[in-house]
């Protein structure tokens, strides 16, 4: 069987991806390694966490002798890579952990895959998945392509933008097979409730303020997690090798009217009197260094690997938001801390 590793797997996009590979692919192994930090919840993937082809590892990917053992005893053949700290409020508190995981732990894989892969074997690769972040701020105008000058704005971002790097440093140095893409926001199930779409979800839930950056007037492209899962299946199989894909959902969306729009839903939904909900929306001092404006183009994808979004944002939402309401259970056990507790039941 071809053996993948699939860092990150637990987490938001990583558990889509995994379950995506787990189903559609019995031929792979599927090896998900997830140190199961704060973002990391295997409960979301208890539904595959029996498969015949599928394995999960507990793990730190900043721990190189941890990473060059897991690939002497296993031979991957490939690694997508998406294990990452990536809420940019983190970073700013605390930029050393985001240097640590998402630079040095991404040079630990590229180095343990260096040493295991013979040079140009065939069916070996490296995926790597980024974020449009890396490319800084747009002004009104104008799309991220994938030529576009990096200019990354926070130390989450740098800390991506720099793995980007390296990764084409050895794909370029030591011809080790690499492709990389970069993404627009993600939003969907199982996202940690930190970020903005599913922390206004539960705080309509229990009447809590919506907390707005500024003015709310910062935009971003908007993609649907299980499109993003389906675009790094494509990019994975049917990429070239050397190359970069930008993944977006042709989404432009204004914060405010991202959260107004949620509000709308979730009266609807809950029953609530039109325009209820909108009154929880709160005003807070801006994130120091806030990106204006991120929007990709998504055209290379579009045209090379015949890949796009399948849903339109309103029904994304409506559709995430089904998703919240109907797994109470997730959520009260993801905002309580409860969820960590999984790993100690299922693998003890």
């Amino acid at each position: 069987m071809k053996k993948v590793l699939i860092t990150g797997g637990a987490g938001f996009i990583g558990s889509h991806v995994v379950r995506r590979f787990i189903k559609n692919y019995p031929n792979y192994h599927i090896f998900n390694l997830d140190k199961l930090t704060y973002a990391g919840n295997l409960e979301n993937l208890n539904d595959i966490d029996k498969s015949e082809n599928y394995t999960f590892i507990k793990g730190d990917i900043v721990d190189s002798d941890f990473i060059n053992n897991l690939f002497s005893e296993h031979k991957f053949d490939a690694v997508i890579h998406l294990a990452a700290e990536s809420h940019v409020d983190r970073s700013i508190t605390n930029p050393l952990e985001f240097i640590q995981t998402n630079i040095i732990g991404t040079v630990n894989l590229l180095q343990a895959a260096k040493v295991n892969w013979k040079d140009n074997e065939k069916g070996k690769l490296f995926y790597h998945v980024s974020t449009d972040e890396v490319y800084g701020s747009l002004r009104e105008t104008g799309l991220f392509t994938e030529e576009t000058s990096y200019d990354p704005r926070s130390p989450y971002s740098s800390s991506k933008a720099s793995s980007d790097h390296l990764v084409r440093a050895y794909g370029n140095t030591y011809n080790l097979p690499f492709v990389i893409s970069n993404c627009s926001n993600n939003y969907g199930p199982n996202q940690f409730p930190e970020k903005l779409i599913p922390l206004c979800i539960n705080n309509i839930k229990n009447g809590k303020p919506l907390p707005i950056y500024g003015e709310g007037k910062n935009v971003r492209d908007w993609l649907y997690v299980e499109d993003h899962a389906t675009a790094i299946d494509e990019v994975f199989h049917k990429g070239t090798q050397g190359e970069t894909y930008n993944i977006g959902g042709h989404n432009e969306w204004t914060n405010i009217d991202i959260v107004k729009s949620l509000c709308d839903v979730m009266d609807k939904k809950l029953g609530n009197e039109a325009g209820t909900s909108q009154k929880l929306i709160t005003f807070v001092k801006d994130r120091a260094g806030h990106d204006m404006r991120y929007a990709i183009d998504a055209s290379k994808i579009e045209k090379d690997l015949n890949w796009k979004p399948s849903l339109q944002f309103k029904e994304g939402l409506s559709k995430t938001v089904d998703w919240y309401l109907n797994n109470n259970q997730w959520l009260d056990n993801v905002t309580s801390g409860n969820y960590q507790s999984y790993y100690d039941k299922q693998y003890s």
